[in-house]
């Protein structure tokens, strides 16, 4: 990518901790903030990606674990709820760390089920230089053993779970969860509540796809939804709805820009329109690479 060194260097620094800004993420706590949503669906939030979790007489299922670092703090809180040995099944929306490094603890007591992609790319070594970080490969018990390519379902607790996949938005193995009951869905990654998401265009993500795929999901929800988003507070689907014009419009922006001829040095120091500062003000990531992932999204 382009992004000078500067935001490349600011950018690792605050990817992990991206509870830190203030965006209602649980932050600097050994312990995860549990929200409610039926008598028996949470919504969990630590240090990583938003957690959700189902109970019942069939156990338990979580969709994504955290870091590595959380595990004790996630064991804590499921043991309210009977235990990690009542954790049958674990959904990873995607292969990055902060929703799939808890792999490594829970993956002895439970089944873990993702995308084909997730499974081949926690197998190998894996990179995002943007971060200048490097993924080692998870050993066996920590790895999908259960994975799908188009969409499969669940039956726990009397839910039906369809996980589907959206392709080439954030990354190249995203799921989607949704609770048919409940009217929930867990968005995973596609959806980051108010601010600029990291979109992982060095592997198998784009800011463009990314936008039709959430308009593609608001087409499956209403306005009574509960929406857990990868990484803010609960939502609905006007909040969804706000983060698909802020990928379409400041796409258009900077599209705009590059068609007169501007480099990317140049477009991020015009920077975006003043609409946007608020969802800059949120963010743990500048608007200078927000500017950069779009930018190589459009290149493509």
């Amino acid at each position: 990518m382009k992004i000078i060194l500067p935001i490349i260097i600011a950018y690792a620094l605050t990817i992990t901790s991206l509870a830190n800004a203030d965006i209602d993420h649980h932050a600097k706590s050994p312990s995860f903030k549990s929200t409610p949503l039926t008598d028996n669906i949470f919504m969990l939030q630590g240090n990583g990606g938003n957690l959700g979790l189902i109970t019942g007489k069939d156990g338990l299922l979580l969709i994504d674990a955290d870091y590595k670092v959380m595990s004790d703090a996630l064991k804590t809180e499921l043991a309210k709820h009977g235990g990690v040995e009542k954790l049958n099944y674990l959904i990873n929306t995607h292969w990055h760390g902060d929703h799939t490094q808890g792999n490594h603890a829970l993956g002895h007591h439970a089944q873990i089920v993702a995308h084909d992609n997730v499974r081949k790319r926690l197998a190998t070594t894996q990179e995002i230089k943007l971060f200048k970080a490097v993924s080692k490969p998870y050993p066996k018990h920590a790895l999908p053993s259960i994975t799908y390519e188009t969409r499969m379902s669940l039956h726990v607790n009397d839910e039906e779970l369809k996980i589907v996949h959206f392709p080439g938005g954030h990354t190249d193995g995203d799921s989607v969860i949704f609770f048919e009951k409940s009217n929930i869905v867990h968005m995973g990654d596609l959806f980051f509540m108010g601010f600029f998401p990291f979109v992982d265009v060095e592997n198998g993500g784009n800011v463009l796809t990314l936008a039709k795929n959430v308009k593609t999901i608001l087409g499956m929800i209403d306005d009574k939804t509960n929406i857990i988003p990868g990484h803010g507070p609960l939502s609905n689907k006007a909040d969804l709805q706000a983060f698909h014009d802020m990928l379409i419009d400041t796409s258009a922006e900077v599209k705009a820009m590059m068609d007169k001829g501007l480099s990317l040095e140049k477009i991020q120091a015009q920077g975006l329109s003043a609409k946007w500062k608020s969802w800059a003000a949120k963010s743990f990531l500048p608007a200078k690479v927000w500017i950069g992932i779009v930018y190589n999204s459009l290149s493509q």
